[in-house]
């Protein structure tokens, strides 16, 4: 079982998820070609998203290196990167068989309409498998693996569903569609305090502007396109230790501003292939759940964030993040994490954010600077037991993805700098029984309020359908 799940696995999302869509299409009756048309469409959609998030990695990659010798920064936890993440998760009997297990937790639920979120995004069950496999690795107690993984994702459904509305009125053409990845739900509720928080400061409405707004304002200063070159020529500069160095590498100075303008520009194009993909596979799900599951009105298509991290927010703000969250890696005493190779994550903290903020950049950008401040923490006190676990799997595989450098650590911005992932581990590792006790209560509690709250909804949909019903009569 370990090994086929292993192979699944390392098909890669570009793989996996085309296969996927394509036998879920022809099953729930979309002709064969119409099936396989949007399962490439997907795939096509991960490996463009994965060469423009590559071309990022690889650009920035050599630069910020660059930074940290001239400047002579001194971090012990090495950025590995969601690759050694995902590797951590799935290349453990533990990481293999949480998928079977999560999938049984998400027909429960839907069958004690404890959630109203059809999880289909399996590649991103690697979040679940990774905290499992933290947890292994630093108590070696398979019981608390699954423990800390379920409770992940039971929290990532709620989540989901509390979080799906206003996703849904916020972003266009994502009716039906809700997002169970941790990483970005975990986000959800901080976004939620500080968000009313922001609301009371006097003269915070007068700043309401979007990135639409931006480009009306700036022109063309306020184009995430032109901001890309602008941050990348900037890094660029700080590669340099002296004017006349400046003026020698111009070519590579604006060469770094082009690709990172061109990250900008490219993201939200192949986003546009994900939706385009997804939608008859969508509406084909929630027509025959309508049809074979009485009172399962008002069901979710649990589906990846990288449907919607084009979004103009989503890009400035992240984008103007980089730099920022690099000054801060250096600079905040007791952080030892310098993100490199994860940077690219950092496009997937947003996008259960701005239905908050309702696309305001100033609000995006000042909640998304505490969360990474926290995160940047998070990740370093996570670092003993990430390199616990990457050491392991290294020597068990080989696996070049998790060999850590001598001399540091590891680490990931990725789930990894979340405050679901490491809430959990700090209950199952460091508070023992009284962790799991609160864990079990927290998550009670909000599968009750969950229940609470679909029962409701299709009692009013039902409702609904009657008069409807009652007028054509």
């Amino acid at each position: 079982m370990e090994q086929v799940f292993s192979y699944i696995i390392g098909l890669g999302a570009a793989v996996m998820m085309p296969i996927i869509f394509t036998v879920l299409g022809v099953c729930i009756g979309i002709r064969v070609s119409d099936a396989l048309k949007s399962g490439l469409k997907v795939g096509v959609g991960f490996i463009g998203l994965s060469i423009v998030t590559a071309l990022l990695t690889s650009a920035l990659g050599p630069a910020l290196n660059t930074v940290v010798d001239i400047y002579d920064l001194k971090l012990k936890v090495f950025d590995m990167g969601w690759p050694a993440a995902a590797a951590v998760a799935y290349n453990t009997a533990v990481g293999a068989f949480i998928i079977p297990v999560c999938l049984g937790v998400n027909l429960l639920m839907l069958f004690t309409k404890t959630t109203r979120t059809v999880n289909i995004d399996l590649w991103n069950y690697w979040h679940f498998a990774f905290i499992g496999a933290v947890i292994y690795f630093a108590s070696g107690s398979l019981a608390c693996v699954f423990f800390g993984a379920i409770i992940c994702y039971v929290i990532t459904l709620v989540l989901a569903d509390m979080t799906a509305k206003r996703f849904q009125c916020f972003y266009k053409d994502m009716d039906g569609i809700s997002i169970p990845q941790p990483f970005c739900a975990g986000f959800a509720p901080f976004a939620w305090v500080l968000n009313k928080g922001l609301d009371r400061i006097s003269g915070i409405e007068k700043l309401e502007i979007d990135a639409e707004g931006m480009t009306k304002k700036f022109g063309l200063l306020g184009e995430p396109l032109f901001l890309g070159v602008i941050v990348g020529i900037g890094i660029g500069c700080l590669t340099c230790t002296s004017g006349a160095q400046i003026v020698d590498k111009i070519p590579y100075i604006l060469g770094l501003g082009i690709k990172m303008g061109a990250v900008m520009e490219l993201i939200p194009r192949v986003t546009v292939l994900f939706i385009e993909g997804l939608k008859p596979i969508s509406e084909a799900t929630r027509s025959l759940i309508a049809r074979k599951f009485k009172g399962a009105d008002g069901l979710n298509i649990g589906m990846s964030p990288a449907l919607v991290i084009g979004h103009p927010t989503t890009l400035v703000v992240s984008l103007l993040l980089i730099p920022v969250t690099l000054l801060l890696a250096v600079v905040l005493p007791g952080s030892e994490f310098l993100p490199l190779a994860s940077l690219a994550g950092m496009f997937y903290v947003f996008p259960l954010i701005i239905p908050f903020t309702k696309g305001n950049v100033l609000k995006t950008f000042v909640i998304g600077l505490l969360i990474l401040t926290a995160g940047l923490y998070m990740v370093t006190n996570l670092a003993p037991a990430f390199t616990l676990a990457a050491k392991d799997v290294y020597t068990a595989t080989g696996d070049v993805a998790v060999n850590i450098p001598a001399g540091f650590q590891g680490g990931s911005l990725d789930f990894a700098s979340s405050p679901l992932a490491w809430i959990i581990y700090q209950c199952t590792q460091n508070l023992k029984w009284l962790g799991a006790g609160i864990l079990v209560v927290l998550t009670s509690g909000m599968m009750w309020w969950n229940r609470v709250h679909i029962i409701r909804n299709q009692k009013a949909m039902a409702a609904d359908n009657s008069d409807k019903i009652q007028e054509t009569e």
